[in-house]
Parts: C-alpha cells; structure tokens; sequence
C-alpha cells in the first residue's frame, strides 16, 4: 500500500470515531437522571395554587379599580359580615393570613371608617372589629362580583360535581395539621443536620 493510500485510510478511520469528551464534560453529572420530579399535570398543590393565585389576582384588579379595596381587606369583610366581630387572631386562624397583615388591614380599614375597633368584653387583651353601616354597604356592593365570579368559575361542572368538590375540600383542609405534621417527621429524618441547624 503507498503512502498516500495509508493517509487516506488512517483519516477515514479517524473521521468515523464519535468526538472524545472534555475533561469538563465528564466531570459534569447529568442532574436529570435518576432523581424525582414534580409531575405538574397530576400534582394537585401546584393546581390549587396557580388556582388560587389567578382568581385571587383577577378579583383584585377589579376590587381596586372599582371599590379601591383590596383582596386582603375583602377577606376581611368577609369574615366581618359573616360573624358579626372578630379579632385578628381568629381571622389569621380561620384564613391563614399573618397577624400582622390582619391588624395592617383593620388599621386602614378603621382609617376609613368601615370597621370600629373595641375591647372584647370577655378578654380584654383581644380588640374586636366591627362592620360600620357604611363598612356593610361596600361589602354589600362587593359581594355581588364575588358571587359572580364563582357562579362562572363553577359553571363547568354540574350540581353534584359542585357538591362533591366542596365535600373533598372540606376534607383536604380539615387535613393541613396532618400534612405540617407529617412534613415535620420526614424533614427530621431525612435531613435531620439541617434541621438542627435551622433550630439553632
């Protein structure tokens, strides 16, 4: 065989051979393989969430440009209307708002004349809200987008879908002290150094 021939023959050869790797990239773990995702069609905190999000931003848009009320101070008046008075701490306990938000909003909303704020007779260390005539009105005017937005939000499903859904609701937020208590247990055992130092 002539030379030129062998150069030919040891290029092919050399054309035919897959890329040799970097260093860096056999250094380089491959991060999607082997571990858990999150599968977000079926993964139904991440649903309830964008759910909660996009109807809790859409009512807001509305309720400040309509009524210059926003969706925390709605919250409130929710409860307001319902229970007649409440504290801070039970509207923090009964939506899950923090503390502090609940009395930020109270304090606006007595600076706006649609709540009064007094001490509870039975524990005076509580300050109790109450709607004023003109805190009840807006509510009134309120509540009426409220409820149209649910009617359309539910109007995909039928009566018994309707009542099954609040049923099943009921009973996933009946279970939240479980799935905190639960979360607990695992993040000790899993991850017990970096628990101990979140702890201190």
């Amino acid at each position: 065989m002539s030379a030129s021939k062998r150069v030919a023959k040891a290029s092919n050869t050399t054309a035919r051979r897959p890329p040799r790797a970097s260093q860096a990239e056999t250094d380089t773990p491959d991060m999607g393989a082997g571990g858990e995702v999150v599968d977000l069609e079926r993964y139904v905190p991440a649903f309830l969430t964008w759910i909660a999000n996009k109807l809790s931003r859409g009512a807001s848009q509305h309720y400040l440009r309509v009524f210059d009320v926003g969706i925390e101070t709605w919250r409130c008046m929710v409860l307001l209307a319902t229970e007649g008075s409440i504290s801070a701490q039970q509207v923090s306990r009964v939506i899950g708002m923090d503390k502090s938000s609940v009395s930020r909003c109270f304090k606006s909303m007595q600076e706006r004349e649609l709540i009064t704020l007094e001490l509870d007779a039975k524990d005076g260390r509580l300050r109790m809200a109450t709607l004023t005539p003109k805190g009840r009105r807006l509510h009134d005017q309120i509540v009426g987008v409220a409820l149209e937005r649910e009617r359309v939000f539910l109007s995909v499903l039928s009566e018994a879908e309707h009542e099954t859904l609040i049923a099943l609701l009921k009973r996933l937020h009946e279970n939240l002290p479980e799935v905190e208590s639960a979360t607990e247990r695992y993040v000790a055992q899993r991850f017990a150094r970096a628990d101990k130092r979140g702890g201190g």
